[in-house]
């Protein structure tokens, strides 16, 4: 598996990971005088959550490329990741487009372009159920703020990370969806945004607390 993640690659996966990171770190912690362990709680905390999100969205890209026997490889935006860490930290908001993957071969059908384009939000949506599971557990069984704070902060960002990529719009995932396959865009987009509503309200958790 990682024969096929070059060396390349993998320094631009690591430093659009960090950057994400660092940029939702600043959301975290904008404003407030935390001593540097919160701080540090903060990135792991992102490193675990967004970053992950990120990781697995694109090696969805890459790997269902590889399957249509297509080369497929993620690259960088140094300049998109520098304003996505200046917005965060001058507005408290983050815009984050940290790079693609970029698909090397002959022209996609429009049916590969929709299969590859919808897996990288299916695979947040998993994550999000992933994510939901451990925050049940954790609050079930009482595991502290630690886990649990990864937990349902994981699940909110990977339910909103598959529900922006699905907008229909630009360069993003839901655009090549829609063109495909309406039916899977409409399925993949209301689940998406479902996702985001039961992590935002509560609603799966409402009788434990």
């Amino acid at each position: 598996m990682f024969s096929t993640i070059p060396v390349r690659e993998r320094r631009d996966l690591l430093i659009a990971w960090l950057a994400i990171s660092l940029a939702f770190m600043i959301i975290f912690t904008r404003g407030n005088r935390f001593p540097p362990e919160t701080i540090i709680f903060f990135f792991i905390l992102s490193l675990l959550t967004v970053g992950v999100g990120f990781l697995v969205h694109e090696m969805a890209h890459k790997y269902m490329a590889i399957h249509y026997g297509y080369w497929a490889e993620f690259v960088k935006d140094s300049t998109m990741l520098t304003v996505a860490i200046a917005i965060a930290a001058l507005t408290g908001f983050v815009f984050a487009a940290p790079g693609a993957t970029m698909i090397y071969g002959q022209t996609l059908s429009k049916r590969e372009n929709g299969i590859i384009s919808v897996v990288g939000p299916i695979s947040n949506l998993v994550l999000f159920a992933l994510f939901a599971l451990l925050t049940y557990l954790a609050l079930i069984f009482e595991s502290g703020y630690v886990l649990t704070t990864i937990a349902v902060v994981g699940m909110k960002i990977n339910g909103m990370l598959a529900a922006f990529n699905m907008l229909p719009i630009g360069n993003l995932d839901g655009k090549k969806v829609l063109s495909w396959n309406p039916l899977v865009f409409g399925v993949v987009i209301i689940l998406a945004f479902l996702a985001v509503y039961v992590a935002v309200s509560g609603l799966l958790f409402q009788e434990i607390f």
